[in-house]
Order: structure tokens, then sequence, then C-alpha cells
């Protein structure tokens, strides 16, 4: 059975707009998913890369260009500018961690909520109660904000340093056991294919 190694950052709107494909693909494979949630801003600068505010105009003209592009092409609601980004990541980053341990709920429903509560619902995700009803939402307990604050912060860290010694660069990255990696949701066509054996 295949591993997907999932490294991304609840602030991408890329990841946002992976939906709930990566799930779909796994579960027609047999795979198995680790959610690794990460710092995107303390990765760029340590794997060639800048944060959006340090990156050149003509970058951020294209970026304003692409993701609407990319939202009509999936179907999907997207705010390019939603009201409170950049945010705080670390308290949602935690609070999908700490589900990960406790199982028993939908981990990726979870993460798309959450994603969902930035780039379309006009939520800041940094907000404890915002975090807990994407919880609930998919199937965990809300409190799971409260606890795990210690390992969730160790665990971030982790994911971090895990990230780049595999070679990511960006958001959302996945990285199989068998060593194949695929950047960007727009890539989830292809591990799809790698999983078939026809890529």
């Amino acid at each position: 059975m295949s591993h997907i190694d999932y490294y991304f950052t609840v602030l991408s709107p890329y990841a946002y707009l992976a939906g709930l494909q990566l799930e779909e693909i796994a579960a027609k494979h047999g795979a198995s998913i680790t959610y690794k949630p990460l710092d995107i801003m303390a990765l760029f600068p340590r794997t060639g890369g800048a944060k959006p505010s340090e990156r050149h105009p003509i970058r951020m003209e294209y970026r304003a260009m692409e993701l609407p592009r990319q939202a009509r092409k999936r179907k999907m609601p997207l705010n390019f500018k939603p009201a409170h980004w950049p945010t705080n990541a670390a308290p949602a980053s935690y609070a999908i961690i700490a589900a990960q341990n406790a199982g028993g709920g939908d981990l990726g429903a979870l993460t798309h909520a959450i994603l969902r509560a930035s780039w379309v619902e006009e939520k800041d995700i940094a907000e404890d109660e915002v975090v807990q009803a994407c919880l609930k939402e998919a199937g965990f307990d809300p409190s799971l904000t409260f606890s795990g604050l210690l390992t969730g912060a160790e665990t971030y860290a982790k994911n971090l340093e895990e990230a780049v010694n595999a070679g990511v660069f960006g958001s959302p990255f996945y990285v199989l056991d068998d060593g194949a990696k695929f950047w960007g949701q727009d890539r989830l066509d292809d591990l799809d294919a790698h999983l078939s054996g026809t890529l």
C-alpha cells in the first residue's frame, strides 16, 4: 500500500483549490496520508523561495491572474484577497496535528474546512472558535484546540525540518514513499497516474 506525506500550509490558496482530490485519489488506490502542516514563511527562505510580500511585482501580477483562473477551472469560490490573510497559521495547524493524533473524524474534511474558512468565508483561522467549528464539522472534538499544544508545536517544527530534508519547497506538496514528488494542486492528476502505474 502506498503512503503519501502531504506537506502544506493552512495559508495556501493552492492547498484550498486542491479540494478533496488528494483524499479521493488515496481512497481509489488504497493509499494512506499523513498530513504535515508547516510554517511556509520559514520554508521559503530555506529552499530558495520568497514570501509573497517580498516577491517581484511581476510574479504577484501573474499570481493575481492565475489564482482566479484556477478557481474558475475547478468551479470553486475564492476570495482572492481574503479579509484575514495572512494570519497566524499555528492554531489551525496545531488543531490538524491534534486531530490526526486523536483520530475519529475526517482529516481531509477538517483541512479543507479550515482552508475554506479563510479563502471563502472571510474568517480568521487564528481564532479558536473558527477552528473549533471546523473540528466539529469534520467529526472531531472541538476541545482539541486546547489539548496537545506542546505536541502540536513540536510536530509543526518537526514537519518543517522533514519538509526541507524531503526536498519540499511549496504548498501543497506531495511526497510518496517510493520517492516520487508532486508540487501543486495542478499535479494531482499526475499523482493519480503515478499510483496507477501509467506515469
